[in-house]
């Protein structure tokens, strides 16, 4: 059983809205159309695509930011200072609560990492779906692939580490799907669940972001501390701050979950110390590269 208390990571989700600022900025920009007046983020975390689609969008649009836990609504309050109105509402309650937070049909909805908390994923597009005026568009930005910051050999432990956590946290991830109230199998991809939902025009585009060695000081510390975060994960420990990678969160898990080997734990214990020789923090390899997927549908006119 897992379970993911959010208001634990309200914090490292306002920090990551920050981090991911210019990312958000671009997106924003590639989706908004002329016309749109509401736009929505559903699922909204930090706040950061709500800013950026607010930025974005000409004087007098509407942008209001969901989430479902009042603590990360709260730090995506403050981070929009005003530019967004944010409403609390669970995706799990169907369209009702999320129509009535938002108040008009929505020209643009954006869910990024979202939709995979809900018990019923497909439900969920379906009720977001509902929620669009005659030709607006879901965007859903879901998968892509496993982000890389380090190299295959640490020098610490057997190579391909950061290989292993990725398949560690796939584990996991099934383990939190499966521990979700009312959670069904969707045995299909993004894009299909849009086409059922009654979208049309469907498309994927993917975005490589690359950020090469050596990484500033401070976005070296945030890598770091987003492992941390993922070990943590792991191991049911908390991390000390509030790095990000864009899997699947974390949260409780069972004592004695077995999901990275006794060694592997080890040479991740030398590698996330501070007081380490082989610190991560102090080497100059490390990298940021990823593959993010945004599915987008459009409602009938």
């Amino acid at each position: 059983m897992i379970e993911i208390d959010w208001a634990e990571h309200a914090g490292r989700l306002r920090s990551v809205a920050e981090v991911e600022a210019d990312w958000n900025a671009g997106v924003a920009g590639s989706l908004v159309r002329d016309g749109d007046k509401v736009a929505v983020d559903v699922g909204c975390g930090g706040g950061g695509m709500a800013l950026a689609l607010a930025k974005a969008l000409p004087d007098g649009a509407m942008v209001v930011a969901i989430d479902a836990d009042p603590d990360v609504l709260e730090q995506a309050r403050e981070h929009t200072a005003g530019l967004v109105r944010c409403e609390l509402a669970s995706m799990d309650d169907g369209a009702e609560p999320l129509r009535q937070a938002i108040g008009a049909p929505a020209d643009l909805i954006w869910a990024s990492a979202s939709v995979h908390h809900a018990g019923d994923q497909q439900a969920a597009v379906d009720a977001l779906a509902s929620l669009l005026a005659p030709g607006g568009r879901l965007a859903l930005a879901e998968g892509g692939l496993p982000a890389r910051s380090l190299p295959w050999d640490l020098g610490v432990g057997e190579p391909g580490l950061e290989l292993r956590l990725d398949i560690a946290q796939d584990r996991w991830f099934k383990v939190m799907r499966e521990s979700l109230p009312g959670s069904v199998p969707m045995g299909y991809g993004w894009t299909e669940a849009l086409t059922r939902a009654g979208l049309t025009e469907v498309t994927t585009r993917s975005i490589l972001t690359e950020t090469s060695a050596p990484l500033s000081a401070e976005r070296q510390e945030k890598v770091v501390e987003a492992f941390r975060v993922r070990i943590g994960q792991l191991t049911g420990e908390a991390a000390s701050g509030h790095g990000h990678g864009h899997g699947h969160g974390h949260g409780h898990v069972e004592a004695g979950a077995d999901w990275l080997s006794a060694e592997d734990l080890a040479a991740w214990k030398v590698l996330l110390d501070p007081e380490s020789p082989q610190y991560l923090g102090r080497r100059k390899d490390l990298a940021v590269l990823s593959v993010r997927s945004i599915h987008v549908g459009h409602a009938p006119r």
